[in-house]
């Protein structure tokens, strides 16, 4: 215990002259911008709903004690939303890519189903009073006019539904407004596009049980989202759905050449289909060698605290051996110490490398502004599942998006669109077809 604290004090001693004064005011204005243009985007942030698409949940902050009521470590709270105007998020229904077998698939769809229940529980049990579930865009505006904030739900990965289409309906009953055919590993429905990597492809896009699910889902009113299928799987579902598609949460690939980025073919695609890609804010996605020079010097820190602190900091294929109680107490007793340390020494640094920021990500709005129109761009941040961005690097610094899109020449109508009402709109396209669609004979 003497050395850990002993540790600690020297870490301290030799950042002193890295340390800076920081406010705690969340918005980040620059030097040239002036008061008026400042509260112009104030007004704007007031005056819209602001919709983030993508953000991850764990289970264990869904409960009586530990839950978003409370200003937890995770990137989204309720407290968080509030300080930074979110209005809306969406709660997603993750669940990593496994075997491809009925041992798999069941393992799946209990791990989606605790997370559909950890939502509902946190709308309906543990804060009905701040937050409700939205089902429709009509929804999403009358529970903002309440002055709640609003949850919804998005399936990432379709994985858990096992080779059962019944599951469609099942998941939209649960909620799910839009859902993804595969993650990182190609699924039972599509090829991922982590098959760039690679170059070994399972389905060579949609496989014929993916074609029949995204039938169901235009039939049931969820949308197809493209973020982590291959290109090949995203041209396949777009040609063959009949309603409007989104990626909920990738950048372009014109800027940021990453697999998990759009190209210009399927955002044009995209375009031409009526959808609407949500911008993420994965640093990764952004700027990858930005973020990789970031990331090394970030690691590099945490290694000499690790070495500081005669702790050793694991490789995930070592990680991923652990027993569960071995997993907890590593992340507790090990990386916890090591990460709480060089968080702080981190953020009071002022000789890093820069990390991507809000104005790199906002360049990729305005790459897919510019080419497929303001009707079809939108914004989301991976928020607890990765993203996270100097200046948005949770929901409490929301307005920043929305101060850099003003400083860039972007309309209240504009901004309207890109927080929200562009992803409202394929929402209620999506639902009108789907009424359309359960009309039809059943053989049509």
């Amino acid at each position: 215990m003497k050395l850990y604290y002993t540790s600690i004090l020297s870490l301290i001693i030799l950042t002193v002259a890295c340390k800076t004064d920081r406010k705690n005011d969340h918005t980040k204005t620059s030097g040239s911008d002036s008061i008026a243009l400042v509260e112009k985007a104030k007004g704007i942030h007031q005056n819209v709903i602001t919709i983030d698409t993508h953000n991850d949940i764990n289970v264990r902050n869904f409960t009586d004690s530990l839950n978003y009521t409370m200003d937890l470590d995770t990137q989204i709270t309720l407290p968080k939303m509030e300080k930074g105007g979110l209005d809306v998020t969406w709660l997603i229904v993750y669940t990593g890519q496994d075997s491809l077998n009925p041992e798999g698939y069941a393992r799946a769809y209990d791990n989606a189903i605790s997370k559909f229940e950890a939502i509902h529980r946190l709308c309906e049990d543990i804060a009905p009073d701040r937050i409700a579930l939205a089902l429709t865009a009509d929804d999403v505006r009358e529970i903002h006019a309440s002055g709640k904030k609003v949850a919804m739900i998005g399936v990432e990965n379709a994985y858990p539904m096992g080779t059962d289409l019944s599951n469609v309906k099942k998941f939209h009953g649960l909620g799910a407004r839009y859902m993804s055919l595969s993650h990182n590993g190609h699924s039972q429905f599509c090829d991922s596009n982590t098959g760039e990597k690679d170059s070994i492809w399972l389905h060579h896009g949609l496989s014929d049980l993916g074609k029949q699910a995204i039938r169901e889902m235009n039939k049931w009113g969820i949308m197809i989202d493209l973020s982590h299928p291959s290109s090949e799987s995203n041209k396949q579902a777009i040609a063959l759905s009949r309603a409007p598609v989104i990626a909920s949460h990738s950048s372009a690939r014109g800027l940021c050449n990453h697999s998990r980025n759009l190209s210009d073919e399927e955002l044009l695609m995209i375009k031409d289909n009526g959808g609407v890609v949500q911008t993420v804010a994965f640093p990764a996605y952004v700027n990858t060698e930005k973020n990789n020079a970031r990331s090394t010097a970030e690691k590099n820190i945490k290694q000499k605290v690790a070495d500081s602190l005669g702790l050793k900091i694991l490789e995930s294929d070592a990680f991923s051996v652990l027993s569960p109680e071995e997993k907890k107490d590593y992340m507790d007793n090990v990386y916890g110490k090591i990460n709480e340390i060089s968080t702080k020494i981190i953020a009071e640094s002022d000789s890093l490398p820069p990390g991507v920021n809000v104005k790199d990500y906002v360049d990729h709005i305005d790459y897919m502004v510019n080419l497929i129109g303001i009707d079809h761009v939108g914004i989301s941040s991976d928020f607890d599942g990765g993203g996270g961005i100097s200046e948005w690097n949770d929901a409490s610094e929301t307005f920043n998006i929305t101060l850099e899109l003003v400083r860039r020449g972007y309309s209240e109508n504009d901004i309207r669109k890109l927080w929200g009402e562009n992803l409202l709109r394929v929402l209620d396209k999506v639902q009108e077809i789907s009424r359309q669609l359960q009309q039809e004979p059943i053989d049509s």
